[in-house]
């Protein structure tokens, strides 16, 4: 009789390695372990998955690369909309989730697999934005939690391994991190205190740079095409580029609060330079080139987008419009942005693009009028004025009031 097969959404970490050698072992499945990159994995992690899966007992592993998936359906419309959730966090590694739902999903029907597996546990958002992403995409297929229904301990997870011959260094460290092309995240020592900061040894990438140096970024569209006058039509390549520049700086560092999907607050330290250098320079570009209302809009629904995007409704079809109007709104958000890098922070200088409506035929800020007269302006300001004066007209005692108080 044919095995089962069921797919593990495959990390590597302690939790998905025990569900790889548990469903194989005791519940005589064909195990297919899937990893799915969203640029945060290097090739030697890669290897190394691919043998230990083996070891555990995995039938088959594949490494599903989405990278290029999650720029083009997620991270370019979040520097459209310089989304950063609760005016901090650039949304790192939370928004890569859905996309490896996806592709794990996609790949269990591409094999006709009966279950698919995660290592989430019942405490955070993972564990929504997985079962949500196969719910949706792939019905009917049943989905397997150890780690959560179990309620297994680290240790037991460790103890189950090695007493089945498989070793590897599971040390619960101090933090734990979550690396992405969009950022890294920190999680645990101090950041479980919240009147405590992370030290400067919590963070993957030391402050190594202190003298200032000039960064130009180019943007076509809305989307980063140049640093520093070098072209780049690869945009993962480019988010590198820059990543390589202003990380050794210590940019893009901060601790996040805020709600999780499932109701409590959450907190977590990041560093995400290249997010918030291009986040920032595209939000400078825009203040040149948007007109006003362009850019209130934008800011409305591009809070809605990460908000979504952040609580698992990537799939909510509201989401392809909100993209839309996220898209027609970069159609003249073109040029370069200069920007001055200094420890720990960085200054945006000022654009050159041909779409900069700072110049124009009708008048300098602050200098001389071209496009109206001294009495244009005049007229225009009593009109303007005209709600205010009639509201004060009928109530002179408000007025009188206000008189008084200034």
């Amino acid at each position: 009789m044919e095995k089962k097969k069921v797919v593990v959404a495959f990390s590597g970490g302690l939790d998905t390695s025990y569900t790889v050698m548990y469903l194989a072992k005791e519940k005589g499945y064909d195990v297919y372990a899937a990893c799915a990159n969203t640029g945060g994995f290097s090739l030697e992690q890669l290897k190394e998955n691919e043998e230990n899966a083996y070891k555990l007992g995995a039938t088959k592993y594949i490494t599903l690369d989405v990278t290029k998936e999650y720029y083009d359906k997620s991270l370019r419309y979040m520097v459209y909309g310089n989304v950063l959730r609760n005016n901090c966090y650039p949304i790192s590694v939370s928004s890569e989730r859905i996309f490896q739902g996806m592709a794990i999903a996609r790949y269990a029907k591409e094999i006709g697999a009966s279950a698919i597996a995660h290592g989430s546990t019942g405490a955070g958002n993972d564990q929504v934005r997985f079962d949500m992403t196969f719910l949706v995409m792939a019905p009917g297929i049943e989905i397997i939690t150890l780690t959560r229904d179990k309620a297994l301990s680290r240790q037991e997870e460790v103890d189950y391994l090695n007493k089945n011959g498989f070793f590897a260094d599971f040390t619960k460290l101090k933090y734990s991190y979550n690396v992405g092309i969009w950022g890294t995240s920190i999680c645990g020592g101090e950041i479980l205190d919240s009147k405590q900061g992370l030290p400067e040894s919590a963070y993957l990438k030391q402050i190594k740079k202190t003298e200032s140096e000039k960064l130009e970024l180019g943007f076509d569209n809305g989307e980063i095409c140049s640093v520093n006058g070098e072209k780049f039509d690869d945009k993962i390549a480019a988010i590198q580029k820059i990543e390589s520049i202003c990380a050794p700086y210590g940019i893009g560092r901060d601790i996040h609060v805020g709600d999780t999907i499932i109701g409590i607050k959450g907190r977590v330290g990041f560093e995400a330079a290249a997010p918030m250098v291009i986040i920032g320079a595209h939000r400078f570009l825009e203040k040149y080139t948007l007109s006003k209302w362009q850019q209130y809009w934008k800011d409305q629904v591009a809070n809605w987008y990460g908000m979504f995007l952040h609580e698992s409704q990537y799939l909510e079809p509201v989401m392809r419009d909100i993209e839309a109007m996220l898209e027609s709104s970069q159609r003249h958000v073109n040029g370069t942005v200069i920007l001055e890098l200094q420890a720990r922070t960085f200054t945006t200088i000022g654009v050159d693009s041909p779409d900069d409506l700072v110049k124009n035929k009708f008048g300098e800020y602050g200098e001389m009028q071209k496009g109206w007269t001294s009495d244009d302006a005049k007229g225009f300001i009593k009109v303007l004025s005209t709600p205010l004066r009639a509201y004060y007209s009928n109530h002179k005692d408000e007025g009188e009031e206000l008189e008084k108080s200034l």
